[in-house]
């Protein structure tokens, strides 16, 4: 009787919980360093999940390390209570293929709460590269085999998977240059040590907008909307099919978040993505926020597995993996 009892007492105070939820500020984890674009997009959106959230206070904390395993990791290991919660990128869905010793199972550890956005990337240059339209850059390529160093923010980062794919697409050697993050990257670029990068929309249209790099292409299919980006063709639209990257954030919450809250949170995001002023804010980086079924946790759940599935054959393909 008495476990009875306690049971119920339990259901009650948990119904209460998620009947005042949320009650407290909300802590959103970010598992990049603060400054890059997962962060910029991250704050944004916590400040319209603030306003759909009542006012509720919801604090941005970076979690770097380990291509955003270690502050991914923080949160499956987190309280399932909705009062800590996730914003990661497409490598979510290539941190099984890349870790061999991966912490939480991206499948089971977390509840899924909708995608947010999605944005291309863009094929850039350092300001005095010698070509400047994208069939000029290809041809000097072809002209120099090698020769054209192509930088990316580290292992698993986006800029090293549309590196990939780009390579794979033109049959081309280039060599690659890793980096520690997008920043050191982006510097070595605009100040001409590197020749080329395929960097996320969200960082790169401040660089092509101020000129400190050239821009040749973006990886969506259609052209991008962003007036930095409009110009550029898409790659599919030169040519070069199977070169489709888009990076994509989304929302988790550790599994065993009760459903109530999952149903609450996903209710704040719809309204959230929404917002014309979080709308206006990204589409100005290229960024477009996702208005189809990927909003609801059981698509948002079946994109990232096959996003998981797609990523996962290149990166064992290419044979590039961390410990």
């Amino acid at each position: 009787m008495k476990k009875i009892l306690s049971g119920i007492a339990a259901l009650l105070t948990l119904s209460v919980a998620c009947a005042d939820f949320p009650d407290k500020p909300i802590l959103l984890v970010v598992p990049f360093a603060a400054g890059g674009p997962s962060d910029r997009i991250a704050r944004d959106l916590a400040e319209s999940l603030r306003k759909s959230l009542g006012g509720q206070p919801i604090t941005v904390e970076n979690v770097g390390g380990s291509g955003g395993t270690v502050g991914t990791a923080k949160v499956a290991k987190a309280a399932p209570d909705g009062y800590t919660l996730l914003v990661h990128h497409i490598g979510m869905a290539t941190a099984p293929a890349l870790y061999r010793n991966l912490s939480y199972k991206v499948q089971d550890d977390f509840e899924y709460l909708g995608l947010v956005n999605e944005a291309p990337m863009v094929l850039i240059a350092r300001p005095n590269f010698p070509a400047n339209t994208y069939s000029e850059l290809l041809k000097w390529i072809e002209a120099n085999p090698g020769r054209a160093s192509l930088a990316n923010a580290g292992l698993g980062s986006a800029s090293h998977l549309c590196g990939l794919l780009f390579q794979n697409a033109i049959k081309l050697p280039l060599s690659t240059v890793p980096y520690k993050g997008t920043g050191p990257a982006m510097t070595d670029l605009s100040n001409g040590q590197v020749d080329l990068m395929c960097d996320q929309a969200t960082n790169a249209v401040p660089y092509i907008e101020s000129g400190k790099v050239k821009a040749y292409a973006v990886t969506s299919i259609k052209r991008a909307t962003a007036p930095a980006l409009i110009r550029l063709p898409s790659l599919d639209e030169t040519g070069l099919k199977g070169v489709n990257v888009t990076v994509w954030h989304a929302l988790y919450a550790p599994r065993g978040t009760p459903k109530a809250i999952i149903e609450k949170l996903n209710m704040a995001l719809k309204m959230a993505l929404r917002d014309p002023e979080l709308i206006k804010r990204e589409e100005v980086l290229g960024l477009n926020m996702v208005s189809d079924n990927r909003m609801n946790p059981t698509d948002h759940k079946r994109f990232v597995e096959l996003e998981t599935l797609k990523w996962g054959v290149l990166i064992r393909a290419a044979g590039q993996f961390a410990d």
